[in-house]
């Protein structure tokens, strides 16, 4: 049970990742796969949102900030989280 907790972890932090590298590199939003790494990491940001996240950035290449900063604390929230549920259920 608790690899599958770190595993669920592990795929979370992963498509925050992605999509906040494929904001960075401007990818084509119209593609199915860039639209569903979106869509996912959307789905899992939480209070971390690339719109109205914890930080908000203005002026040039302000969505890519935000995708970066907020999306990067998100996955990283993941990664700790999803480790330290690890160690309370492994025995």
């Amino acid at each position: 049970m608790a690899s599958l907790v770190w595993l669920v972890a592990v795929v979370c932090a992963l498509f925050l990742a992605v999509g906040a590298l494929l904001v960075a590199l401007k990818a084509n939003q119209d593609n199915s796969i860039v639209k569903f790494v979106l869509d996912g990491a959307d789905a899992l940001d939480g209070p971390f949102s690339r719109d109205n996240g914890i930080f908000t950035f203005d002026g040039k290449d302000a969505a890519t900030k935000s995708a970066l900063v907020n999306w990067g604390l998100a996955a990283v929230a993941y990664l700790v989280i999803g480790k330290i549920l690890d160690r309370v259920i492994r025995p």
